[in-house]
């Protein structure tokens, strides 16, 4: 099979430098269509990355093989990345459809002579189950490439059974859990009003500007990139998918909680949550998460909640199972960079092998980056 950057090409598997305002419209057939359930892979994600949480020293690239795979790329120093940032829950190479495994294990071979000669790449926030990876990788694994998965983060999520109403999933969450949101919205109710945002326009301008504003009197650390968020809300909104909750006083209607989520082909994502400081003895947080899940139950009929990066303890109150995204550094073993990481890999497992024996396994298999 022929490995292809463009339409009407027949070279072999390339780099191709993308604008930053997103990828050319020939990447559209290897992009998931709305609706489809597979965001992250999706235009308005990716353009909205390019666009919006790019380091100004990267360059966006692609890894175009034919019509088998894209890879969306960061080249940053000289070395390669996948177009995965802190917004970023899951990232796969992007595969036509209906490709087989021998053509994507050619894929898969063609992008790793693509990394020969070079410095080590990193693909992150791999979904380890995402479906042909494996002989994606067995064909980078073929062009004689060293290959050394690591645990990136963790991902809370729930698949829940088709027409599940809001009374059903509350009855199977820990009882503690029961009792803190009925009592947290009968005070909310007394004391906030609730906003739903959806749909562009002025309403969602003001909503974002909320969010904003509380996320600003929140815990939480400085933003690395922040127009992100506002942007992907508007191209989630243009596509129907945006799910923007907002709890403000109802003396003063100032915000206290926001969070939004990304609802599409019945899995629905929690992008970001914040509640103000001062209304922490309220727990907004907590009441809005409900009213949130409420309705992309009883009126989105999601089968799928995921609370997307990390272990935070509150995500297993909402959802029941865990999976491990992974991280993959691909290292060529006659680069001078690539046999040092090479050398970390195998001096790792020696010290994984040692704490085993002293019966210290959970230390080696805690979440790192090589």
């Amino acid at each position: 099979m022929r490995c292809v950057t463009s339409p009407g090409t027949s070279l072999g598997a390339r780099l191709v430098p993308v604008p930053r305002t997103g990828l050319p419209a020939w990447c559209d057939r290897f992009l998931a269509p709305p609706g489809s359930g597979d965001f992250f892979a999706g235009r308005a994600f990716h353009d909205t990355t390019l666009a919006h949480a790019l380091p100004d020293e990267a360059e966006p690239l692609v890894a175009a093989c034919g019509e088998v795979a894209l890879l969306p790329l960061l080249r940053t120093g000289g070395r390669l990345q996948n177009l995965a940032t802190p917004y970023t829950l899951a990232w796969r190479p992007l595969l036509a459809e209906g490709a087989d495994p021998a053509a994507l294990r050619q894929a898969g071979h063609g992008f790793g002579r693509l990394l020969r000669g070079g410095p080590p790449a990193r693909l992150e926030a791999l979904d380890a189950e995402a479906p042909g990876l494996d002989a994606f990788l067995a064909g980078l694994g073929a062009a004689g490439l060293a290959l050394h998965r690591y645990r990136h983060f963790g991902n809370w999520h729930e698949a829940l059974p088709p027409g599940l109403g809001w009374a059903a999933y509350l009855a199977a969450r820990p009882p503690a859990l029961r009792t803190t949101i009925g009592r947290k919205l009968a005070r909310c109710g007394r004391e906030m009003h609730f906003e739903l945002h959806t749909a562009p326009g002025a309403a969602l301008d003001a909503g974002i500007a909320a969010y904003e504003d509380v996320r600003a009197r929140s815990w939480k650390p400085h933003e690395p990139f922040p127009a992100f968020d506002a942007a992907l809300m508007r191209a989630a909104a243009r596509l129907g998918m945006l799910r923007l909750g907002l709890l403000r006083g109802r003396g003063d209607g100032r915000p206290a909680a926001a969070q939004y989520w990304i609802a599409d082909g019945g899995r629905a994502w929690l992008l970001k949550l914040a509640h103000a400081e001062e209304s922490r003895a309220a727990s907004p947080g907590t009441a809005l998460t409900a009213m949130m899940i409420r309705g992309l139950l009883e009126e989105d009929g999601v089968r799928e909640l995921d609370f997307g990066r990390g272990d935070d303890p509150y995500k297993q109150l909402w959802v029941g199972r865990r999976r491990q995204r992974i991280g993959l550094v691909v290292a060529d073993p006659r680069h001078p960079a690539g046999l040092l990481a090479v050398a970390r890999q195998v001096a790792g497992r020696g010290r994984q092998r040692l704490l085993g024996w002293l019966g210290r396994g959970d230390e080696a298999g805690s979440d790192h980056r090589p």
